[in-house]
């Protein structure tokens, strides 16, 4: 389009009906720029809805941590037999006498179902919400685990979790 039929080409457009398109848009230009939108648009990150979970995490003894293995646990106010767990994987550096926060994300939410009878209470809590840590492993190669959890349990997601190279993140769910 040149300058000069610049406002003419408004003004007709202007007087047009909602739905006829726009002569610009099918010129080379107009083409090019639309190819050039919709690549960037492919490249961009998408976002993504999930949960993040924290933990501050107090290394007491004299060893350097290397790897947790924690959970969250979420107990329901009006059904405390509903107990919802998320468990987690952590490739960490504690040192003796630090403390470390440790953030894992899910796209699994901290309940698995809420009961009509909590949200019909209509108070700020819907349940208690606990950490606990299941498993450390020290940089020395000695362990330390939970009594009453089992590494079994979650073998399966250990080794789906490790399978990939790991990037940026510093836990995964198991």
């Amino acid at each position: 389009m040149i300058p000069a039929n610049k406002n003419s080409e408004k003004n007709r457009r202007a007087n047009t009906s909602p739905g006829e398109r726009d002569p610009n848009l099918d010129t080379i230009d107009g083409r090019s720029a639309a190819l050039e939108r919709a690549v960037q648009e492919s490249r961009a990150p998408k976002p993504v809805d999930g949960f993040a979970y924290r933990a501050k995490i107090h290394n007491a003894s004299a060893k350097l941590i290397e790897i947790i293995f924690w959970e969250y646990q979420f107990k329901e106010t009006a059904n405390s037999t509903s107990v919802s767990r998320r468990q987690f994987l952590c490739g960490v550096s504690i040192k003796p006498e630090k403390d470390k926060d440790l953030e894992a994300f899910s796209l699994s939410g901290p309940q698995d179902v809420v009961s009509v009878d909590t949200l019909a209470k209509k108070s700020g809590n819907l349940g208690e919400e606990k950490v606990i840590i299941n498993r450390v492993e020290y940089a020395d190669g000695s362990i330390w685990q939970r009594k009453d959890w089992k590494f079994g349990e979650v073998r399966l997601g250990y080794a789906r979790a490790i399978a990939t190279p790991w990037a940026r993140e510093m836990c995964r769910g198991l």
